[in-house]
């Protein structure tokens, strides 16, 4: 018998609404991600219930029991009941009756079984009472143990019933995958004859899977198998995976966090508004994608923006141009942070003003940063006089 246990399940608003599902009769599961990242020692963020009751019964004992019970998404049987400060998703066991490859048209279910096979990966298909006892319907757990991502029973159906599973397929290989294994057989083939799928997607769909997969410790296998498979190419156009292996290896070596804009960036120019990314979002690719090339030196990067940026982007031209670091790169990118510019508009005025104080100013900051940012107030002073 296997075990899940963690300080999710022992919460109190976990045990408090998996009681109140089973005093009345009904069954009560924490259900896929919560249970499969237990097993795998992962940090569980949400909890997710499984029940056979139906959401308006849901509604009516969270009442009954003076929860808080919120109708999210209740034609597809989601109700979050909140509890003891925490939101709980309770879900009614479904089927889908049809689906169109975006959406699905369900139908509730009575058992865990009928529930466990309308979800997309075997390792999802996992169960535990709150007991922490763990219901394998469909023999997930050994998938799981082998960091082995496969579809429930037949990929192409699966895929069939949401082209964004092909995403997701690639998005769970680079975060529970084992790279050693490779990828399933069976997946890549249903992928590859469902490629145009990906053209119904929409771009805020793709654009928060391609996040959350770049966003992964090591995404580099994930990618360039959804290259060789035609997948990257269809919702990334341009982009190849070379550059982003040596990219991770030097995030590694500067303790760089996984950034996913900083990943897409080293994929190839890429306009970040087809992904529906945020207007920040854009702004920081864009200057990435500026940077890459530019002649602009990492001390002039660190003093202008940040240290941040300026490491960002010494990985980025080193990953580009299959370069290494530079040897005095934390020299460089301290000196710049540290830097203060000595010149004023008032060390100018009222000589100089308007366009004129502007352009004597920029002449100024250009000379000071050509020196390596030594040059003083008195002598780039003198040297615009003598200018």
């Amino acid at each position: 018998m296997t075990r899940v246990a963690g300080a999710w399940l022992e919460a109190e608003g976990t045990q408090a609404v998996m009681k109140m599902l089973e005093a009345s009769g009904h069954s009560a599961y924490a259900v896929g991600g919560c249970v499969r990242n237990a097993l795998l020692n992962v940090p569980v963020r949400d909890v997710d219930i499984s029940t056979d009751a139906r959401p308006e019964r849901v509604m009516a004992l969270a009442d009954a029991a003076e929860m808080k019970a919120v109708p999210t998404g209740i034609e597809h049987g989601t109700v979050t009941v909140v509890t003891h400060g925490t939101g709980y998703e309770i879900t009614t066991f479904r089927a889908d009756i049809e689906t169109d490859g975006r959406r699905a048209v369900v139908r509730f279910a009575d058992s865990m079984a009928e529930d466990a096979i309308r979800r997309d990966f075997t390792m999802n298909a996992l169960y535990a009472d709150r007991f922490g006892v763990v219901h394998d319907p469909l023999n997930g757990l050994p998938d799981l143990q082998a960091r082995r991502v496969r579809f429930i029973e037949d990929a192409a159906r699966r895929i069939e019933e949401d082209y964004l599973r092909i995403l997701r397929f690639f998005r769970f290989s680079a975060w529970y995958g084992d790279p050693q294994n490779g990828m399933d057989a069976d997946a890549l083939a249903g992928i590859a004859g469902h490629l145009d799928g990906l053209d119904g997607l929409s771009a805020e769909r793709v654009g928060a899977e391609i996040t959350r997969l770049l966003t992964a410790p090591d995404p580099v296998m994930a990618v360039a198998v959804m290259e060789q498979a035609g997948v990257l190419a269809r919702v990334l156009p341009g982009t190849v995976s070379r550059a982003l292996g040596p990219l991770v290896q030097h995030e590694i070596s500067l303790d760089l966090a996984p950034q996913p804009l900083r990943r897409l960036a080293v994929l190839g120019m890429f306009d970040g508004a087809r992904l529906r990314l945020s207007r920040p979002a854009i702004r920081q690719l864009e200057t990435y994608q500026r940077l890459i090339g530019a002649d602009t030196g990492l001390a002039e990067i660190a003093w202008r923006d940040d240290a941040a940026l300026a490491l960002d982007v010494a990985a980025l031209r080193a990953a580009s141009f299959e370069a290494p670091l530079p040897h005095d790169l934390t020299e460089q990118v301290s000196k710049g942070a540290a830097a203060q510019f000595p010149v004023t508009a008032a060390d100018l005025m009222p000589e100089l003003e308007g366009a004129a104080l502007g352009q004597a100013l920029r002449e100024l900051e250009r000379r000071w940063i050509a020196s390596d940012f030594r040059l003083g107030k008195t002598a780039l002073l003198k040297g615009l006089q003598q200018g």
